[in-house]
């Protein structure tokens, strides 16, 4: 598993099912997300990070 991933993509439940998904995986949220809009969607962009025992 990598210790950091970005996720993107619109604004919907399958957006929100893959960041609930990498949260149950032991990813934490760093910081907030990024968000634009491209003219007909939002765009979100969240990174999760997995914290590594020293």
């Amino acid at each position: 598993m990598p210790v950091y991933r970005v996720v993107t993509g619109p604004d919907d439940a399958a957006f929100c099912r893959r960041v609930s998904e990498a949260i149950g995986l032991g990813y934490e949220l760093h910081e907030g997300p990024a968000i634009t809009f491209n003219g007909e969607n939002v765009i979100v962009a969240q990174t999760p990070v997995r914290r590594t025992m020293p």
